[in-house]
């Protein structure tokens, strides 16, 4: 006799199990030995086999046997051709895909981690940059120092915890309200439940304590030199800010009219409201000898060489402010539009109303999220997304849902064809797509697609907005003979510009389009760098004392999420969407933080941020 299976068998339990494994392995600390990871994932290889065909069976055992061999320091060179000639035989003949994975996974870290191997084999002992850190400061690209912060705010100590960030990050409240938080990406709580709100909880510190309230280090003693920083956004202030703290007169040549670069500029009032970014822009130029040159642009109203010549170092931290446009017919016609320029329109006050308007927009980034959503806010009729592949969104999953919950509709598979545009005005009509299905992996396992069977269709729009990337405005300084690849100044991981005597640069005019905390984390490179090369060892004074970590019972809690607007609320206007966090969500909040800086692998030693 059949039966249903009842609530609570065997599986089921098995699944919450499998629910909580899949937490362990999102936290896998970084700096972990890579051939221990491997080892661990062909272990559960070993443990999914049915056991029915032999290579499966024996010859990942004996695989997992050599890699413990090579972990121990006992393997030669010619333990690696064992290796690698058992996983091609198992990859070749095992029934079904356990077998099959499993050896795939090993042969790819042959090729992907061969200097590993070769340290293991040579030196009995992991590589030199292998060793597990503190995942939320190593994740943080600016190594802000998470722990030390939440525990101020724990504490009741909100400009202290201003203080502790902006010892790495003079940015503390721009980056509380847009920082993508890659430092929750491997947060070790998520071992227990979910990874702790960081970005929240900076957020709640700089709305306790805004940030030019809060004293900024007190500056070393004057050097008599002088540095020219060229662009006044994230990176440029960045180095600003600490270039002046150890003595050095700074002098910042901007653009526009008004510092912050694509943080005033590219990124919606709603999701940085202007004043707030402000604040850290007065903290930064009262901290030291900043001078600011508004409306100035290098090779226009000064020559790149007279600013070397009165300077004894020069940063070039111009960003990427140029939208691209795509290399076909009628890109330029009346209402196409770059997602960038589109921003940047609307913040200058040229773009005020949409109302009525089909838009369409190409592209699933942030900056194509940002224009969708401003696009709903200046009244457009109907906001089209479209990508090739789901892979192109990759956009905070936080901005997309956002987006739907405006009105914003989103289409994938699907690829730009070409722009019809009337002969006439020049005005684009519609756009063309070719629908597409989904096809093989890339070695970096992103999606590809090819051309469906179906035909291309027509779709109708009266402003398109193309979210493809943007580029910087190097062209200048090329002439001058800073070397550029690709659109691209070369510098190398010191900031350091190749064959320049003096000249740094660093963030999106080096990297291309990146994020705000990136930027950030260059110009701190580029200023502790510069410091050294005009011949000092300066060290930015920090009388901040973190609270001791008290024991964590680790016991399960919920997250605490930052609340928004309702969206028929916040559509209808450029106000900040994001609600304040409550004095009971952030206590409960920063308790949560497991103070890695205390406890643990990445405990630290030595001094707090080395």
């Amino acid at each position: 006799m059949r039966k249903l299976n009842k609530r609570g068998n065997m599986n089921d339990r098995i699944d919450v199990v499998l629910r909580k494994f899949r937490s362990r392995m999102t936290s896998y600390p970084p700096g972990m030995c890579p051939l221990t990871l491997y080892r661990s994932l062909l272990q559960i290889s070993m443990n999914q086999s049915c056991g029915k065909c032999v290579p499966c069976r024996e010859g990942l055992s004996e695989v997992d046997y050599l890699l413990k061999s090579v972990l121990a320091g006992d393997a030669t060179e010619e333990t690696l051709g064992l290796i690698e000639s058992k996983c091609r035989m198992i990859a070749e003949t095992a029934d079904c895909a356990v077998g099959v994975v499993g050896a795939n996974l090993i042969l790819d870290s042959l090729s992907e981690f061969a200097d590993e191997y070769e340290s293991h084999i040579r030196y009995h002992r992991c590589h030199e940059n292998v060793s597990q850190t503190i995942p939320c400061i190593s994740l943080c690209p600016a190594h802000v120092d998470v722990p030390g912060y939440i525990a101020m705010i724990k504490e009741g100590d909100y400009a202290g915890a201003v203080k502790v960030i902006r010892n790495r990050n003079p940015f503390p409240t721009a980056c509380a309200m847009v920082c993508e938080h890659p430092c929750e990406r491997k947060c070790r709580r998520t071992l227990v439940d979910a990874p702790i709100n960081i970005r929240g909880l900076k957020k709640y510190a700089v709305d306790a304590a805004a940030a030019d309230t809060v004293a900024t280090p007190e500056v070393n003693v004057k050097t008599g030199k002088k540095i020219a920083v060229v662009g006044g956004g994230p990176t440029g202030l960045t180095a600003a800010y600490y270039l002046s703290l150890m003595g050095h007169e700074v002098e910042v040549y901007e653009e526009h009219e008004k510092l912050g670069g694509m943080l005033r500029y590219g990124i919606p009032e709603y999701r940085l409201p202007k004043k707030r970014l402000d604040q850290d822009i007065k903290a930064i130029l009262n901290a030291g000898d900043i001078k600011v040159h508004y409306g100035t642009k290098i090779g226009r109203d000064i020559s790149f060489e007279d600013i070397r010549k009165s300077h004894d170092a020069v940063y070039i931290g111009i960003g990427a402010q140029i939208g691209n446009r795509m290399p076909m017919e009628n890109a330029d016609a009346a209402n196409v539009v770059p997602a960038a320029d589109f921003l940047q329109d609307v913040a200058n006050g040229k773009v005020k109303d949409l109302t009525g308007k089909k838009v369409v927009l190409i592209g699933g980034g942030n900056v194509a999220m940002d224009a969708a959503r401003t696009a709903v806010r200046l009244n457009a009729g109907s906001i089209h997304v479209f990508t090739r592949k789901r892979d192109d969104y990759t956009a905070l999953q936080d901005e997309i849902e956002g987006a739907m919950q405006e009105g914003v509709r989103f289409r994938t598979l699907l690829s730009f064809l070409n722009i019809e545009a009337d002969s006439e005005t020049n005005e684009v009509r519609s756009v063309w797509l070719q629908p597409e299905i989904i096809a093989e992996y890339d070695k970096n396992g992103m999606m590809t697609t090819e051309h469906s069977s179906n035909y291309p269709y027509r779709f109708k729009c009266d402003l398109l907005i193309l979210g493809v990337g943007q580029r910087s405005d190097v062209a200048y300084f090329e002439k001058e003979g800073v070397p550029v690849e690709r659109g691209r100044i070369i510098a190398d991981e010191t900031c350091m510009v190749s064959g320049m005597d003096g000249v740094f640069s660093g963030g999106d005019c080096v990297t291309g389009p990146s994020t705000a905390i990136n930027a950030i984390a260059a110009g701190q490179v580029a200023a502790y760098n510069i410091d050294e090369y005009l011949g000092y060892h300066h060290k930015v004074a920090d009388d901040t004392v973190i609270p001791p970590a008290y024991p964590n019972p680790c016991v399960a809690t919920g997250r605490a999420e930052i609340e928004e607007r309702d969206p028929f609320e916040r559509m209808e206007d450029f106000e900040f969407v994001e609600l304040p966090m409550t004095y009971e969500e952030a206590m409960r909040e920063a308790g949560r933080c497991l103070r890695c800086d205390h406890y643990g692998c990445g405990a630290m030693k030595g001094g707090r941020g080395e």
